[in-house]
């Protein structure tokens, strides 16, 4: 008996949909232990340069004098990264909030671009505009107030950002740590508030749908089929919603593929209703005389995998094309991809 839903016919999905949604489940494979590194990653060695460079600026974070900061910071950029860490900010919350302490206006673009250039070349001395160095000097000057300041009290039912174990007592509680071992009791918990590689994960999170569509690319090339591989924020004529691959083109779409790839359940159901809205306006497309595609999804990650009822729409969306990287090798035979393909011998 066929395992798979893109192996029978609609029917045959329609009327098996819980037993192919326990397929396609079983398919389904995590890869939030291993992600890519990506352009502008920080090891270890590189980020320590930096915290020792902050650490005699600041004479082992006894005085936050922003001058003396700043010094430290042209001359050993990645040093502005580990204050940031300190803060436990990102580099748009830093942002905001440097903007509101100082008479210096830094957008989340400006503030994103410099955090990113630094991480890209984390030990060249910097060589900043004159606006450019502006707010690198806002952001320093906010970073040496907050720290030196301590968390101020808040009401019981809210805890405040700065309410960690180096930064809770101000910079006597920052020097204390760069002085003693970390309680790894509280380690732990602020590892728990926080989760580990959270922000890389975010700023990798690209490369890791990307992972998915190269394969999809790889397949399609393979077999000779030409494709239509769509932009990030694209709009495409004939879409309300631009699909990532078009076969052949957007002029005469026959084969829609979509690509997502997820470990989070609430994040899969929102683009489980971007699939289903491409089914919704294939028929549209229908209905005003136009001919039906074929609609693909070609899906990664624990997230698809949670909640059945998001799974059975998806099968019901696509007719049953749902494909893994597991099963993603028979990506063109089972689907009408075949009556493109132009390499006999591919799969």
């Amino acid at each position: 008996m066929p395992a798979f839903p893109f192996e029978v016919s609609f029917a045959e999905v329609e009327t098996r949909l819980d037993e192919f949604v326990g397929a396609v489940f079983s398919s389904l494979e995590s890869e939030f232990l291993v992600m890519p590194k990506g352009e502008g990653f920080v090891e270890y060695v590189v980020f320590q340069t930096g915290y020792e460079a902050l650490k005699r600026a600041t004479a082992g974070f006894a005085s936050m004098q922003a001058e003396a900061v700043l010094s430290a910071v042209l001359q050993t950029p990645i040093s502005l990264i580990v204050l940031r860490t300190i803060l436990g900010f990102t580099p748009s919350e830093w942002a905001y909030v440097a903007s509101l302490k100082t008479s210096v206006k830094i957008d989340q673009g400006a503030a994103r671009s410099i955090d990113r250039k630094i991480r890209r070349s984390p030990t060249k001395p910097l060589s900043p505009s004159p606006k450019t160095q502006e707010r690198v000097a806002a952001l320093v000057t906010t970073a040496c107030d907050l720290i030196g300041a301590g968390t101020p009290s808040v009401p019981s039912e809210k805890i405040h950002r700065l309410d960690k174990a180096d930064t809770k007592a101000g910079l006597t509680g920052v020097q204390s740590m760069a002085n003693i071992s970390v309680p790894y009791p509280m380690l732990l918990y602020e590892r728990f508030l926080g989760r580990p590689f959270a922000g890389h994960r975010d700023s990798v999170s690209d490369l890791i749908g990307d992972s998915l569509e190269i394969r999809i690319e790889e397949s399609l090339t393979q077999a000779g089929i030409s494709y239509r591989k769509t932009k990030r924020a694209e709009k495409i004529t004939g879409f309300d919603q631009t699909p990532d691959f078009i076969i052949p083109d957007e002029f005469n779409p026959l084969v829609v593929i979509e690509a997502k790839v997820t470990e989070d359940d609430g994040t899969a159901r929102d683009k489980v209703t971007r699939v289903q809205h491409l089914a919704d306006w294939n028929e549209r497309r229908v209905r005003d005389g136009l001919q039906r595609y074929e609609l693909i999804a070609c899906i990664g990650g624990r997230g698809f995998g949670v909640r059945r009822e998001d799974m059975r729409k998806l099968l019901l969306a696509t007719k049953g094309k749902v494909f893994t990287p597991k099963n993603l090798d028979r990506l063109v035979s089972c689907s009408l991809l075949q009556g493109f393909r132009t390499h006999p011998k591919s799969t």
